[in-house]
């Protein structure tokens, strides 16, 4: 049989970052690379109670069909959270489906989309399917320059899409005036913003700044996530959107799944609702803060001069720059072949990115094996600067 595949399914692509973890299964790998939340993090016996408790008492509603906007007390616990009407709240499993979503509402083939430099490669993928015209934004340490989106950059662009908090890859996190700037210029632009939030309540000393959608309600799209606070397998994701497009996306959603999953809504809802986020986030937050502090102490003993990082104050990234001249990913195989793993840099541009960049997830790794990890990384790249060419091919 000959299947013709649309021209949007000839140009999708497969994830850099899963095609790396395929090659990082085996269990001698010390893997830098999957941004996975740490297993250790999963409220397991609060989600089981939960789940004796569901099906205790709401088996029928578990397994039923239920509305496209989500269950009711979960979308309303998500409002009161922030601060909005329970009717602007939509649950969609995972936050990746709110990114299809928006793109099946918002884009059309040709049409400018603006994203930061780097960005999400997960929002890349689920935008491209609609095939806009990428448009990077100049950034700096705090995200995005609002003198970047200038009246021709902005023409016709559907919306810019951003994570302000502790973004992935780059760990980065927005200040507050440079939030207040940027949504000032867009709404001066008439440009939709896309917030998405999936490492906001990472924090390590808990501090909260404003959302975007805070600072301007009517013009931006927020998006928040489950995956990182309670477990990325009960696929979980919110959307609280303006009224204006709120309809659309929820008859976008009609015809993607239906709703999503019943069960996984009031496990959440059931784990939830009395309050045990807040105080689990506490320990989430110290787990990954002790992490963090793991491999920034790893990266000054052993990395070689000329190699720069940030200093996340929060999320689960930090960004590397390796002096000009070499190539994270043509080191990739080289690392891999010495069992440690990482993300190259450059997938994480919407165009050409610099290849001497790369991202390292820490919260999944246990510290003993992140000092080692991070020491092969060192001798690796330090053997490169030396020009031993030998050294940084695969063993």
């Amino acid at each position: 049989m000959n299947f013709i595949l649309a021209r949007r399914a000839r140009a999708l692509t497969s994830s850099a970052i899963r095609e790396i973890l395929k090659v990082t299964e085996r269990p001698e790998v010390i893997s830098f690379a999957g941004g996975l939340p740490s297993p250790q993090s999963f409220p397991v016996d609060e989600i089981a109670r939960a789940s004796v408790r569901v099906f205790g008492r709401q088996a029928a509603t578990a397994l039923q069909y239920g509305p496209t906007e989500g269950y009711a007390p979960l979308r309303e616990w998500v409002a009161a959270r922030h601060g909005v009407d329970a009717a602007q709240v939509m649950i969609t499993t995972g936050s990746q489906q709110a990114l299809d979503l928006l793109g099946k509402v918002l884009i059309d083939a040709g049409s400018p989309v603006l994203v930061e430099t780097p960005t999400y490669l997960g929002a890349l993928q689920a935008f491209a399917l609609y095939e806009p015209v990428f448009c990077a934004v100049d950034c700096d340490a705090d995200g995005p320059l609002p003198q970047a989106l200038s009246a021709g950059l902005a023409a016709g662009a559907r919306f810019i899409y951003v994570q302000p908090n502790f973004q992935n890859p780059t760990g980065r996190r927005m200040p507050l005036a440079r939030r207040q700037e940027l949504v000032a210029r867009a709404a001066a632009l008439g440009l939709p913003v896309v917030e998405d939030d999936p490492y906001g309540e990472l924090a390590y000393d808990g501090e909260h700044l404003p959302s975007l959608r805070s600072l301007a309600p009517n013009g931006v799209v927020y998006l928040g996530s489950f995956s990182k606070v309670l477990a990325p397998g009960l696929r979980l994701g919110y959307l609280i959107a303006p009224p204006a497009l709120f309809g659309k996306l929820v008859q976008a959603k009609q015809a993607s799944d239906l709703h999503t999953p019943s069960v996984a809504q009031l496990l959440a809802w059931e784990t939830v609702r009395d309050g045990l986020l807040d105080t689990h986030l506490d320990s989430v937050r110290a787990l990954y803060a002790g992490q963090c502090a793991a491999m920034l102490g790893a990266l000054e003993r052993h990395m070689p001069a000329g190699v720069s990082w940030n200093r996340p104050q929060g999320g689960m990234f930090i960004w590397l720059t390796l002096p000009a001249g070499l190539d994270a990913g043509a080191l990739l195989d080289a690392a891999v072949a010495r069992n440690v793993a990482y993300v190259p840099g450059a997938a994480f541009y919407a165009g050409e990115g610099p290849v001497n960049t790369l991202r390292l997830a820490f919260v999944t790794v246990p510290q003993a094996l992140i000092e080692e990890g991070v020491a092969r990384l060192g001798a690796l790249f330090a053997a490169a600067l030396a020009g031993d060419t030998a050294a940084s091919l695969p063993a």
